[in-house]
């Protein structure tokens, strides 16, 4: 299972790159494993403001619907169209062309580096 060195992480397997203000989000491999195969995503708008730990989207699959918390809080500044109308990029390329948003970020949250993040999924 891949675990990027260079992102950040929640406990709510969400990954993050940042890149200045802007904060590139998806879900982790581990989860879009767990879920099986992901048939629908619901997104934040563009223009939405979301707040870290809060419901802003969902992710159906095979098996069941999971909400979808913002890591960051801030303004969604891009979505990215391609898994809405692909959702199982967030299957086979979690990392890259299944990301799902981007958000200006106001500040930072409580993330986890890959080595803490691959800590949590081991106990889990």
């Amino acid at each position: 299972m891949s675990i990027p060195q260079d992102l950040k992480y929640t406990k709510e397997h969400e990954w993050l790159r940042i890149d200045g203000d802007v904060a590139q989000v998806g879900i982790t491999e581990f989860a879009s494993e767990a879920l099986g195969d992901i048939v629908f995503v619901q997104l934040p708008a563009v223009g939405d403001t979301v707040t870290a730990g809060e419901v802003c989207g969902e992710v159906e699959s095979t098996k069941s619907v999971s909400e979808l918390y913002a890591p960051v809080s801030g303004e969604v500044v891009e979505v990215n169209d391609a898994t809405a109308d692909a959702p199982e990029l967030i299957n086979s390329d979690p990392f890259e062309k299944g990301w799902l948003f981007k958000v200006r970020t106001e500040g930072a949250a409580e993330l986890l580096d890959a080595a803490a993040y691959a800590a949590l999924i081991k106990e889990g």
